[in-house]
């Protein structure tokens, strides 16, 4: 009796939590991209870099983002990583871009790179941005990333208008 009773409950549970699943939104992992990296400072010991960052929300529901974790690799070698905890609403279907200061120690990243093109132009640089967003609301709190592309460190960044504060 009470093993049919476990099973039934267990059954029950099951099936609730299946239903449950299914209701909610299949959310997709929002696409961030880099727009460009400005050296900000640079020494011998550290540089600061601001590097923006375009991120698209393919859900068709808003993300209030609430920060991210990262890390960033410039032709294949770690440039920067951390983590970020401003807050900015993603809207559905929607885009921000937004601004993050990193620093860096010569030797681990900007030198690298530097001896990599050998003197020559900072564009199309290959880049990995990774990590993970997280969300204030809803059952997934924590979505991971990754996208690959190339960024232009010769573009002058200009002023955000609007939108969320540099991170």
């Amino acid at each position: 009796m009470w093993k049919r009773a476990r099973a039934l409950v267990l059954s029950t549970a099951l099936v609730l939590l299946a239903a449950c699943t299914s209701m909610g939104p299949k959310l997709e992992s929002p696409r961030l991209s880099l727009v460009g990296i400005q050296v900000m400072s640079a020494d011998m010991f550290a540089q600061r870099f601001k590097v923006r960052v375009l991120v698209v929300n393919p859900n068709e529901i808003e993300l209030p983002v609430r920060g991210l974790e990262y890390q960033i690799l410039l032709m294949g070698d770690s440039f920067a990583d951390g983590t970020s905890n401003d807050v900015f609403l993603l809207p559905a279907k929607g885009e921000a871009e937004f601004d993050m200061l990193v620093t860096t120690n010569f030797v681990s990243a900007f030198g690298r790179l530097l001896s990599r093109v050998g003197g020559g132009k900072l564009e199309n640089i290959e880049y990995e941005i990774s990590g993970k967003i997280y969300v204030e609301k809803g059952i997934l709190r924590k979505i991971p990333f990754t996208h690959q592309g190339t960024v232009d460190f010769s573009k002058q960044l200009k002023p955000i208008q609007s939108g969320p504060s540099t991170l």
